[in-house]
């Protein structure tokens, strides 16, 4: 199984639900990106289907806003 990717752009609310995201997985299955920091993953983020933060993108490609 792949890597799940959390997008985020570090607001309080995205912090606060990657801090929940990374409690209810295990850590070492995801991946966090913080688009303020990393404008490059933006195009990669979009393409994945990404419409707003946070989003969790699953191994199966499902987006969860």
């Amino acid at each position: 199984m792949g890597k799940s990717i959390f997008y985020h752009a570090g607001c309080p609310v995205c912090v606060s639900a990657e801090h929940d995201i990374l409690g209810l997985l295990n850590p070492s299955d995801v991946e966090v990106v913080h688009l303020g920091n990393d404008k490059s993953k933006i195009s990669e983020a979009e393409k994945a289907g990404v419409k707003s933060v946070p989003a969790l993108v699953t191994p199966d490609g499902n987006v969860l806003h």
